[in-house]
């Protein structure tokens, strides 16, 4: 589904991405962990084309999306959820929802209203439909934010970090939403520094560390045997 090909980033003379190559199956569950600052969201944000690589290719589907005419080809197939929600605040939950159906897909607004009310249910929220962001709390407006990727129907789900501006109350209610998602069909590549969630729901982990992949395996091997020492370290630090 997704292939990178000695991917490089530069922000000024700051060497971000630094020959990245990694390949993502249809339907599986990928997650990003390392410190910050290692380019984790860097990364997926040039698979999804908010960044554009300096050097280097991303495809999808077989289909080349790092050059500037193929930003549609990245918005026909994948979604992302953000850290910080990027919900509009002027519009309610189902405006929010129903927006980008109805704009880029050209779907008619009854069933943009009727798709949205469906996965507003699926997250917990379609009591919510008609009310602000400002009003919802931080765990309600990301599972919005997720149920707004799923409105797109596209076959990849990005994840930024979902958990990380929230209350620790609030994490578990998004990472629920997320276990569920993991069970179909879908490609995700969550960038996250949840652990738990990485082993229960990884099909690989990839560890990245000063703009490199220094290791990558399943979440047994990183819990119970990871191999390199920057790796250890980073696991010494976190699972204390």
């Amino acid at each position: 589904m997704i292939k990178i090909v000695d991917l490089n980033k530069y922000f000024g003379d700051l060497h971000v991405l630094k020959n990245i190559n990694l390949e993502v199956k249809e339907g599986e569950k990928l997650v990003i962990i390392g410190p910050s600052g290692s380019g984790k969201s860097t990364l997926i944000r040039c698979i999804n084309h908010l960044e554009e690589p300096t050097a280097g290719e991303v495809y999808i589907a077989d289909t080349l999306v790092t050059k500037k005419n193929k930003l549609e080809m990245a918005k026909k197939y994948s979604s992302m959820v953000f850290q910080q929600f990027n919900l509009y605040p002027n519009m309610t939950v189902l405006e929010n929802l129903t927006l980008a159906p109805i704009k880029l897909q050209h779907m008619s607004k009854e069933a943009a209203k009727e798709q949205a009310m469906i996965y507003l249910k699926r997250v917990g929220l379609e009591n919510k439909a008609d009310q602000y962001p400002q009003n919802l709390s931080g765990g309600q407006q990301q599972r919005v934010a997720i149920a707004r990727a799923l409105c797109t129907k596209q076959p990849i789900i990005l994840f930024d970090e979902p958990t990380s501006a929230l209350d620790p109350e609030m994490v578990q209610e998004v990472l629920d939403v997320m276990i569920e998602l993991s069970k179909e069909n879908i490609t995700m590549i969550c960038v996250t520094h949840e652990m738990g969630f990485a082993r229960q729901v990884a099909d690989r982990v990839i560890f990245m560390d000063d703009g490199q992949i220094v290791e990558e395996g399943t979440p047994e091997h990183f819990f119970d045997n990871p191999e390199n020492d920057r790796t250890k370290l980073f696991f010494s630090k976190i699972l204390r």
